[in-house]
């Protein structure tokens, strides 16, 4: 690659960030077995030539899913493809807000293909399915690609890392962001913990309960119960911390102001996931019968006065078969994730990197913790760091060259630091429940 090449890779990095805060990592049918054979659209699609030399066609899925793909002029041969995050399960389905990313993307000469998946809400199950079928549809309407690098943020992390997993005959590659890889029945299990342990202390604030949610509640979040979270947790402060020990939600002890955002993101997805999770995973999966929680000024009053749920043997079962990471990969991972998620909590990477180790495929994965609060909150040089190397390690290029063409010194000195952690064994304290 020459270095005009590699300045398109920071401008596609900064155009990357911004796109994944706004919809990678949004409040962020079966896995089809892949027959080799492009899949054609139910309706006839769109195409429409978005500027001189950038072809784009819009359609829809077999599984009703929108799809967009993007051919530029210049194409290298390689294929980008998109997953984008978590949306409300209040919202239509909905192609991502793309355009800055179409543009920097294909600028660089990458053809480009995107899908809303068939559903909101959990659409892990059905997001793997949909990029999937994308590269088939890619491939039916303008031709096969030479390698397809798969990037998802958030729920779209995870959906990459299955992706590449269970089909490495369709994916060369990916890059997850902050996505819960590794345990996702334990990610769900930290939105109910979180909520139990913040009704025992501000009992009555939301209505409803862990594991049910009145609608009232999902449609005036915002306006209404926002506020009425604030105002508790501001106006008893020392329950707001042992909240937040109990759970081991993070927050910066430096930034008072992450404490909010921690207590109300974390809340969203309980109000906003709770019902859609049951519905789409058969059954309820949140479990806290036996959990010992740890934490607060009288543990023995809190463990005696939270509520209590079972999960449904169904939903775990659901959960265990479809959304459950491996390990086992054939293809690279490149992998990046904030120390300081409050939102899917870093312990998810190095639970990753264990499964990757014990199956024997850690040849194939290169992760490394990035030192900041917050979910997804990554700098564009960490992102551009991410991905050269992930093209590297598909490419077969040396680091050495990798980090010789890169834009900066920033970027280099970034790259440097992020590269010297990938063969360590990443360990963080682990929630003692």
């Amino acid at each position: 690659m020459k270095g005009t090449r590699w300045s398109w890779f920071r401008l596609w990095a900064i155009g990357l960030l911004g796109l994944l805060l706004w919809i990678g990592c949004q409040k962020s049918p079966l896995p089809m077995q892949s027959t080799g054979k492009p899949q054609s659209s139910p309706i006839p699609a769109v195409t429409v030539e978005v500027s001189d030399g950038l072809v784009c066609v819009e359609g829809v899925q077999n599984s009703g899913a929108l799809f967009k793909l993007c051919m530029p002029e210049n194409w290298n041969g390689d294929l980008f493809v998109w997953a984008h995050g978590y949306e409300s399960p209040l919202k239509p389905i909905s192609l991502p807000e793309d355009a800055e990313l179409v543009s920097l993307v294909t600028g660089m000469g990458y053809a480009y293909a995107t899908t809303s998946y068939s559903k909101t809400g959990l659409a892990i199950k059905q997001g793997l399915q949909d990029v999937v079928d994308v590269v088939h549809l890619f491939q039916e309407h303008f031709a096969e690609p030479v390698d397809v690098f798969l990037v998802g943020g958030s729920e779209g992390g995870a959906v990459t890392t299955l992706a590449v997993e269970q089909h490495p005959e369709v994916f060369s590659g990916g890059l997850a962001l902050c996505g819960p890889v590794g345990d996702f029945a334990r990610q769900i299990n930290y939105f109910g913990d979180f909520r139990v342990v913040f009704d025992y202390f501000f009992p009555g604030v939301l209505p409803g309960s862990a594991v049910d949610i009145p609608l009232e509640v999902m449609f005036n979040f915002e306006s209404k119960y926002i506020p009425r979270i604030l105002n508790a947790i501001h106006a008893e402060p020392d329950k707001t911390l042992q909240l937040l020990r109990v759970t081991r939600a993070p927050y910066d002890p430096t930034d008072p102001s992450t404490i909010d955002e921690t207590v109300v993101s974390v809340l969203w997805f309980n109000v906003f996931s709770t019902n859609d999770g049951r519905q789409t995973l058969g059954g309820q999966p949140f479990d806290n019968m036996n959990r010992r929680y740890r934490g607060s000024e009288d543990d023995r009053a809190l463990n005696a006065g939270v509520q209590r749920f079972a999960a449904d043997p169904a939903a775990l079962a659901e959960i265990e078969r479809y959304y459950q990471t491996s390990g086992n990969l054939q293809r690279h991972i490149v992998s990046i994730h904030t120390i300081g998620d409050p939102v899917v909590p870093y312990w998810h990477q190095p639970m990753y990197r264990k499964k990757v180790q014990q199956a024997g495929k850690s040849h194939f994965y290169d992760a490394a913790p990035i030192l900041r609060y917050g979910h997804c909150t990554f700098e564009p040089e960490e992102v551009l760091a991410a991905f050269a190397v992930l093209v590297a390690r598909v490419k077969g290029e040396s680091v050495a060259d990798v980090q010789m063409r890169l834009p900066t010194p920033k970027t280099r000195k970034i790259f440097r630091q992020f590269y010297n952690t990938l063969q360590e064994t990443m360990a963080v304290s682990e929630p003692a429940f």
